[in-house]
């Protein structure tokens, strides 16, 4: 993997960034859960902070909590439901000023972050269920669902395709489209990436990803459908992104995720970009790879979009 001295420092601030979650995880360290959230936020966007011509607000989604990204251009009412990473149990949504800052700019949308509750004080399945509340009022507010679309990384790109199961499951309308980042889809890592990429990934190893898996499942499997989207029945979905970089260890469940899709006749797009690691977006702004992958995110929403004007 050969990025440029700029990329390579900024991996290195996130991977600094994330440095206590580990400790955590293992019962060790002096930081609560909180405080190792808040601290990854704010190390994170300081690596990484917003771009010119975006605004932030805090607002509420039917009592959950969310970061509002307005750009200076909106088109046609256009609203992005953003879900951030984090393993269900670390993200911030802080930490995603620069990449849904950017997005928000492209896309020329307003752009939601819920500010989910997160795992170990509130495992499977609250997490999701917060979002799916949060989902849920956009529509009651009267946003129309053909201006809505719905994107994720990691924990939140496997959400966005749970998110749309549950609206369909109950007899919601559904966004224009979704765009899974990297996501993590397989919390059983049974694919042959899990072993394959052990040494290429610079930001996820299964270890760490089992750890993650425990404090977020509770009692649950990791074979279950809301959880692990590969083992879901995803008919009737959404045209459907998935981005993987080559070097990730979830390389795998992104993969059979787009095969799920698309047997179950979900319109499918998969792209796999060589060399690239575990959500490489957030660079936008500093790294050519994740300034295209964006615009190729922009780019698929905006076609759906037009598609249901």
């Amino acid at each position: 993997m050969n990025l440029t001295p700029e990329a390579t420092a900024l991996l290195g601030r996130w991977t600094q960034a994330a440095s206590s979650i580990a400790p955590a995880l293992a019962g060790e360290g002096d930081l609560s859960w909180a405080e190792v959230r808040e601290s990854y936020g704010k190390q994170l966007a300081a690596a990484l902070p917003a771009p010119q011509g975006v605004t932030f607000e805090q607002t509420a989604l039917d009592g959950v909590p969310a970061m509002l990204v307005v750009p200076e251009e909106v088109t046609d009412d256009r609203n992005l439901l953003y879900i951030h990473g984090g393993g269900y149990v670390h993200g911030a949504v802080e930490g995603y000023v620069g990449l849904t800052g950017h997005y928000a700019k492209r896309l020329r949308a307003r752009v939601y972050v819920p500010d989910y509750r997160q795992a170990p004080e509130h495992p499977f399945p609250t997490p999701i269920e917060d979002v799916f509340t949060a989902y849920r009022a956009l529509l009651a507010a009267g946003t129309a669902p053909e201006k809505i679309a719905i994107s994720g990384d990691s924990a939140g790109g496997a959400m966005v395709i749970t998110i749309m199961r549950k609206a369909r499951a109950a007899g919601l309308p559904l966004p224009v489209a979704g765009v899974a980042i990297s996501p993590w889809a397989d919390l059983t890592h049974s694919g042959p990436s899990a072993r394959s990429r052990a040494h290429t990934d610079p930001l996820c190893g299964v270890d760490f990803l089992e750890a993650l898996a425990r404090s977020f499942l509770g009692d649950a499997l990791p074979t279950n459908p809301d959880a692990s989207p590969i083992f879901a029945d995803v008919r009737g979905l959404a045209p459907t992104l998935i981005q993987m970089g080559e070097n990730e260890v979830m390389l795998s469940g992104g993969v059979t995720l787009a095969d799920r899709l698309a047997e179950q006749r979900v319109r499918t797009t998969l792209e796999v970009w060589p060399h690239m690691f575990h959500v490489w977006h957030l660079l936008a702004g500093h790294m050519a790879e994740s300034d295209e992958a964006l615009d190729n995110a922009v780019s698929f929403i905006t076609r759906e979009y037009e598609r249901a004007r």
